[in-house]
């Protein structure tokens, strides 16, 4: 069908309709046609219209190399057409067959149909056939051949030579002469064999068959290889085995019979060499693999093939060179621990005794900090193990799913530094969007575990973003003056210390930043001119225009001359009024410079420390929540809780044992108590009681609580008799809020011990007076400046010395006892203090090498005494350095510290001077307890950070540390901001009737009811008194005592700044509970200034405590007595009745005649014979006595 015009075509007397109709071209054989050869193009065809009067005839159109070649062409019929007789050419001798598209035309512009798009072959015989094994390779249907006179590959007609010297596959027994190597690849191997030889040359055959049997390398038979023959051009043998004493030589072959025109031999020598292994590295890798494996030696590279093993497994090739082999580790198949080495080249194998040790997997623990930016490339730290066996580790996050990989180094084996990968290359997040990457993780080698991490919260924070510095995006600056970058999430909202580091360069110079949350403040170099602003953080980089530093405008000549004059003459002036002043008054001249210059100090001094106190308020307030391990809250058991509230420090009291009475009246005694037990039960003489005992004047305080106390442990059994909610509401509260406080409570409570612990612990503690740089009591603040640096030290394990060390934060100002301590705390973290070792019985090594070892103390032949003040020794005493190694073992009994020569340094050495004997053999270098220098000289004062002025001798220089002491009672604030979190969670728990799947204590709802009761019944409607009652009842009576002592609900040690902390905080919880106003002035306590903002808000979560309370549905009588006996039944057996019923008789006895005398007097008393039950129980217990 003609593809320019729809019209239909007139043909034989026929009309075309439908595809088959139309005319076309249908397939013939191919079209051959030689370059230069006159021959026509006859092609089949269907339906050819026959060209009208008036018509143009046919013609052949080809495209030869973008040249159009019109051919005249004859229609024979419908179905046959022919180009005329024609020669064709195309251009270069680099293609030997060129398919041409071409179209047959009529009537100028009607194409035939091409539907099988046939196509003219031009070809030339000679291109890229010039030799005569290329030549006769050709495809046959060509007919080219190898003209040999004339050396070309031609058509025959174009062959002038005998016909005996033209060569094609019609010749009987074809075969190329002169063959030729030009190249061989393996120029080496060794002398076993199976190394592969590729031969590279011309006219090596037209067939395997003629060169089968025919090569050999340096003398040893080579065999073809059938598969990897290339007719003519290329032999790939397989090496034979050498005989001994065979060193090198050519390649020799024969095609088809070794005559000489069929004989070569290579111009390269083929040498046998004997591979042999030297070292590897690394030696060890992860169990899961992945580790590039170098091995070195010599002759590696010769060969055609290596294989490497490790164990039984493959190592994956990866490259080699002559003298090393790269290979990949597999993962391991047998666990971990070493594998043989097994190397061979071809048939070879290499003899060594190297071996690669499988380890574990690295393994992740931490990630500090745990965010970065969207654009990536802040430094993180990486804490685990094993983290330096992986080559190249990276770090990949994924989002949206897109991935992001960064690189990071290994500093050691548990520390990788890494660059946060960007959260993908094209984020643009909102101004305020943060994000958590999909996934999180490591690249590891094989290590498949850490692709994925899922122990991290690692979130991104937006892009700090900047505004242009000016509309015009030049900013003109005056010399000095500096410039101010406004932003938006310039210091991301995260936990712990880490900030983004800034950079910003003025031109190519770096100016020093400081930085808020909205500003970057940049005090510029001394620069002039205009200069582009760079800022730098993380991956990001941005320029918010330049800044054209202008300086001052210079004054003309005459003007200068004029202030110069007026400039000499008031000089003058000022000297002579000066010198006539200086004659009247020259000592108030004194005198005020000596002022001036105490003032400059006062201020500078106070300028420093402010500054400070801000550094420390803009601390990130939950830098404390990362760090603080709650893997277990080591709660005390029922009994010992009891104990401690009951009877505080007291640790082995009759109550906790079995009554023992001397002689044989142990029964009688037991009877006599239980009609004790009967009374004590009696409403009617509990109440007389213990009323007759507080009208004693001889009843002190202690005695009252320790009645209270007993009367509590002897009605373990009966909680719900009336009197307790009456007399004992500290202890009955005690024991009915104990699961509470497990359940609830506890967590909070617990969390505000660690965070002041661990907070008081960061800054220098006195180990003397107990005072701390980070206080909440103002009591127990250092009030100066120490100078101090925090150290990690690597403790050695004492369970397992051979497993990693333990890093511990300690700082250099510590004494060796809070050392040990801060140790102590950092290995058994998990572990109740109960159950941990003391620190008095420890010794404190230091480590330094594998056999050197001083054992530090707080006091030694080396502790410096300076008049009557001697110092405790601290690690900067020592000279201990950051990441020193460091060991706990038990206490040495000898007295003398024997340290290892290479210990201390000289510097050292003189200061100690001669003060070391050693004794001893060399064998027994670990070293002994020093000997304690005497406390009791006279006069002799110790101190580690403050001196103790009570003594008197506070110099007259320090009257202006008194001054300025005042100033340091910012810390508290900057205290007080870093603990609020930990303080508003126990404050909200406390002061809540919602918690996490726990109700509200039935005792408090119960006990406040009876309040209200109480109040309704006498007519008290005075909401403040309902209040105190209740804050007296609950709050004031027993939470103020468990915050003031948290070592009565847990496992732990509080230490003097502890106590003297949640002192405050208890003072806070008791001002929260008040209903008085407390007016605030400049003469009022700290602790009070302190909270003065916290405490209304406190107060209202009080007052909506107790309205919730109220709002509560009642509980029954019957419903109270059922929990109460069932409190008893669970603890009926903790304590031993009689032993408290024996103790609770001494008062009976001690005031028999008061407390008669009191039951004779009461009716009711009267009428159940009180009195006369008493003296029975008298005269029995009497009786045993």
């Amino acid at each position: 069908m003609r593809k320019d015009q729809h019209k239909s075509i007139s043909t034989d007397g026929e009309t075309a309709h439908g595809r088959w109709d139309c005319p076309q071209l249908v397939p013939t054989e191919e079209i051959l046609i030689p370059v230069g050869e006159i021959k026509p193009i006859t092609l089949k065809a269907r339906n050819l219209p026959q060209p009208q009067s008036g018509q143009r005839g046919y013609e052949c159109v080809l495209n030869i190399q973008g040249a159009i070649h019109r051919v005249p062409a004859l229609r024979f019929n419908s179905s046959s057409v022919q180009c005329q007789n024609s020669s064709y050419q195309y251009d270069g001798m680099d293609i030997s067959n060129l398919a041409v598209d071409f179209a047959v035309v009529w009537n100028g512009n009607f194409i035939i149909d091409n539907p099988q798009d046939l196509k003219v072959h031009l070809y030339k015989c000679a291109a890229q056939r010039d030799s005569c094994g290329l030549c006769l390779k050709a495809d046959r249907k060509f007919e080219c051949g190898w003209c040999s006179g004339e050396h070309r590959c031609t058509l025959r007609q174009h062959c002038t030579v005998p016909s005996s010297l033209w060569l094609d596959w019609s010749s009987h027994n074809v075969k190329c002469s002169n063959p030729q190597i030009t190249e061989i690849l393996t120029v080496s191997g060794p002398p076993e064999g199976g190394t592969r030889v590729t031969i590279h040359g011309v006219n090596l055959g037209l067939d395997f068959s003629e060169i089968a049997h025919h090569v050999q390398v340096a003398g040893v038979p080579c065999t073809p290889l059938p598969g990897d023959y290339i007719i003519a051009e290329q032999i790939v043998c397989e090496m034979g085995h050498a005989l001994v004493g065979t060193t090198s030589g050519p390649v020799r072959l024969c095609i088809g019979e070794c005559k000489p025109e069929f004989m070569t031999k290579s111009h390269q020598q083929y040498t046998f060499v004997n591979p042999s292994v030297m070292s590897l590295n690394p030696i060890r890798g992860p169990e899961s693999g992945g580790t590039m494996v170098t091995i070195t030696g010599h002759y590696l590279g010769a060969g055609s093939s290596v294989a490497v093993y490790l164990g039984n497994q493959t190592c994956e090739f990866y490259g080699r060179s002559m003298n090393e082999i790269v290979c990949v580790s597999p993962p391991s198949s047998n666990g971990l621990g070493p594998v043989p080495v097994s190397v061979s080249v071809d048939r070879a194998h290499v003899d060594n005794s190297l071996q690669f040790e499988y380890i574990d997997d690295p393994r992740v623990q931490r990630i500090e900090p745990e965010w970065s930016i969207a654009s990536g490339h802040t430094p993180l730290t990486i804490t685990g193990f094993n983290l330096d066996v992986i080559q190249e580790p990276r770090i990949r996050v994924k989002f949206n799913g897109k991935e992001s990989v960064n690189v990071c180094k290994a500093v050691n084996t548990t520390t990788l530094t890494c660059l946060a990968p960007s959260l993908t290359t094209d984020y643009r997040p909102g101004l305020d969007t943060v994000e958590r990457p999909d996934e999180f993780g490591f690249v590891f080698n094989n290590v498949q575990s850490l692709l994925i991490y899922n122990d991290t919260k690692f979130i991104y924070y937006p892009n700090p973003t900047f505004e242009l510095l000016s509309p015009t995006g030049v900013l003109d600056q005056k010399p000095g003056s500096p410039i101010i970058l406004k932003g938006k999430n310039l210091c991301p909202p995260a936990s712990g210390g880490a900030k983004l580091n800034y950079t910003v360069l003025i031109g190519e110079t770096p100016c020093a930043v400081t930085v808020s949350e909205t500003q970057l403040l940049c005090e510029p170099p001394n620069l002039t001119g205009q200069h582009k602003v760079m800022v730098h953080v993380g991956g990001m980089v941005f320029s918010p225009g330049s800044v054209s530093v202008i300086s001052d405008s210079l004054l003309t000549l005459p003007a200068i001359i004029s202030i110069a004059a007026g400039g000499s003459l008031l000089l003058i002036i000022v000297i002579i009024v000066l010198i006539a002043y200086k004659r009247k008054s020259r000592e108030n001249d004194l005198t005020l410079k000596r002022l001036q210059m105490q003032m400059d100090n006062l201020e500078s001094r106070v300028a420093l420390e402010c500054k400070e106190a801000f550094a420390e308020l803009q601390t990130d307030i939950n830098e404390l929540t990362s760090d603080l391990d709650r893997s277990g809250i080591p709660y005390l058991d029922y009994r010992t809780y009891a104990m401690r509230v009951l009877f505080p420090g007291i640790e082995d009291h009759p109550v906790l044992r079995e009554l023992e009475v001397q002689g044989n009246g142990q029964q009688h005694v037991e009877k006599a108590l239980k009609l004790f037990a009967q009374l004590i039960n009696n409403k009617v003489f509990l109440l007389t009681f213990i009323r007759t005992l507080e009208l004693q004047r001889s009843f002190s305080m202690r005695d009252r609580g320790n009645v209270a106390s007993l009367i509590m442990t002897g009605l373990q059994g009966r909680l719900e008799t009336e009197s307790v909610a009456e007399k004992m509401l500290t202890n009955w509260f005690a024991f009915l809020l104990h699961k509470f406080l497990k359940e609830c409570a506890g967590e909070p409570l617990f969390m505000l011990y660690c965070a002041i612990k661990q907070q008081m612990e960061k800054g220098p503690i006195d180990a003397i007076t107990g005072e701390a740089r980070y206080s909440l009591s103002e009591d127990k603040l250092i009030r100066q400046q120490i100078e101090y640096k925090t150290l990690i030290l690597n403790c050695v394990n004492p369970d397992n010395e051979n497993s990693p060390e333990i890093p511990v934060k300690v700082l250099n100002c510590d004494t060796i006892t809070q050392v040990k301590e801060k140790i102590l705390d950092a290995i058994y973290k998990n572990v109740p203090y109960s159950q941990r070792p003391r620190a008095v019985d420890m010794d404190l090594e230091w480590r330094q090498g594998r056999i050197a070892r001083v054992v530090l103390q707080d006091e030694d032949i080396t502790t410096k005494i300076e008049g009557d003040w001697k110092r405790l020794n601290t690690l900067m005493h020592y000279q201990v350095s950051d990441r020193s190694v460091v060991a706990l073992v038990p206490k040495q009994t000898s007295s003398y510290n024997i340290p290892a020569s290479a210990s201390i340094s000289r510097t050292s050495i003189s200061r100690y001077d001669s003060s070391f004997r050693y004794t001893g053999s060399p064998d027994s270098l670990r070293s002994r307890a020093p000997m304690i220098t005497p406390d009791l000289e006279s006069g002799v004062k110790v101190w580690h950070l403050v001196k103790n002025h009570d003594h008197g001798d506070q110099k007259e220089g320090d009257r202006g540390s008194k001054m300025v002491s005042e100033i340091y009672l910012t810390r508290l604030l900057a205290t007080k901001g870093t603990l609020q979190k930990f303080v508003d969670d126990l404050f909200e728990t406390l002061f809540s009737t919602v918690h996490r799947g726990s109700a509200l204590p039935l005792a408090i709802k119960y006990m406040f009811d009876f309040l209200d009761e109480q109040a309704d019944r006498h007519s008290i409607h005075d909401t403040d008194v309902r209040h105190t009652w209740k804050s007296n009842c609950l709050p004031l009576r027993f939470w103020v005592n468990v915050i003031k002592n948290p070592q009565f609900v847990f496992d732990i040690h509080k230490g003097s700044i502890t106590d003297a902390c949640l002192s405050v905080v208890a003072q806070t919880f008791m001002d929260s509970c008040s209903t008085s106003e407390h007016r605030l002035g400049k003469d009022s306590p700290s602790n009070k200034l302190l909270y003065a903002k916290d405490i209304p808000s406190y107060k209202s979560w009080v007052e909506r405590y107790y309205a919730d309370i109220a709002k509560l549905p009642a509980i029954s009588d019957q419903d109270m007595n059922a929990y109460l006996a069932e409190q008893s039944r669970l603890h009926a057996v903790e304590f031993n009745m009689l032993s408290a019923l024996n103790e609770i008789y001494s008062y009976v006895s001690k005031y028999s005649e008061e407390l008669i005398g009191a039951l004779e007097q009461d009716e009711q008393a009267r009428r159940q014979r009180l009195s006369y039950k008493v003296e029975q129980l008298i005269n029995a217990m009497s009786i045993e006595s």
